[in-house]
């Protein structure tokens, strides 16, 4: 078998994606959620992930994945490759507007049903050691949880580093499998165990992609690579330019200190200039901001 990155965005869609088969995306809610009982998700619905302004000048929004449950709750799903400027806030945002554009202007409030971001990262977000984490609304002082209809919980790969014998709940398994499905080449037997994560390694199977998928897997996989080239030849740029900056400012620097040793010796700044064959301009500048300035 051979099992895509599930972090390329086309594997990401057509495993959590898909409206054909939702058993992935009901498991891996009821994992990154820790749902039990009454509380689980057993059916969802695939919304667009573009989400459109409501009044003009209002910023779109386009999202990996967003569903919604049996009992109206929202879900949106994300995979973050890179960490960028403002991550915390977006994901507040794409959240917070899920959860205000369930109902119009004179509504009831009770209509509101509760939103979940899941975020799985690429990079460290967090001071905690744990690779999960469940974000809440918390009474500072109490801990009471009374503001219950918004949450978030982060899945950061960088920190999951357990064995396939080490793993121990849903969300072990789910990681493990986001995180190493590529060095895999067989489903592994804790797979069997849950439906929607056995259907999921199945739909990461290259093996049975249509040309179209593998052509637009390349594709982003090129594209990528590409963005992150692009990001070393600006940092090569910027590490040559400021080699050449500090080199003339070395240079600059060795030049006055010879002006101001010849100056403080009795030399004019005439005699300095013909001595160094320097421009007396140039020589009457330095002196003035070394020695005159300091006066």
């Amino acid at each position: 078998m051979d099992f895509a990155d599930v972090k390329n965005d086309i594997a990401f869609r057509k495993i959590f994606g898909n409206e054909q088969k939702t058993a992935p995306l009901i498991s891996f809610l009821n994992a990154a959620l820790q749902l039990e009982g009454d509380h689980r998700v057993v059916s969802v619905s695939l919304e667009n992930p573009y989400q459109f302004p409501r009044i003009a000048g209002e910023k779109a929004t386009i999202l990996d994945v967003r569903a919604t449950d049996q009992s109206g709750r929202k879900f949106v799903v994300e995979m973050q490759v890179a960490n960028k400027k403002g991550f915390d806030k977006r994901v507040q945002y794409y959240t917070a507007r899920d959860y205000s554009m369930q109902i119009e202007s004179g509504d009831d409030y009770h209509l509101l049903h509760p939103a979940y971001f899941i975020g799985i990262l690429d990079f460290p977000f967090g001071s905690d050691t744990d690779y999960h984490t469940r974000h809440l609304i918390l009474n500072k002082e109490t801990k009471e949880h009374l503001l219950k209809d918004i949450q978030f919980s982060f899945i950061e790969l960088p920190k999951f580093n357990k064995r396939e014998d080490q793993l121990a709940t849903p969300i072990d398994k789910w990681t493990f499998f986001i995180k190493n499905a590529t060095a895999l080449h067989m489903i592994p037997t804790f797979a069997n165990e849950d439906e929607g994560l056995k259907t999921a390694f199945l739909e990461a199977d290259r093996y049975h992609w249509t040309k179209e998928e593998l052509i637009a897997y390349d594709n982003v996989k090129i594209k990528e690579a590409d963005e992150v080239n692009e990001k070393l030849l600006v940092a090569e740029k910027a590490h040559a330019e400021g080699m050449e900056k500090g080199k003339a400012e070395g240079i600059e620097a060795q030049e006055a200190e010879i002006v101001i040793k010849l100056y403080n010796k009795g030399k004019t700044a005439d005699e300095i200039a013909d001595l160094l064959d320097m421009a007396l301009e140039k020589t009457q500048k330095i002196i003035k901001k070394y020695v005159e300035s300091d006066k």
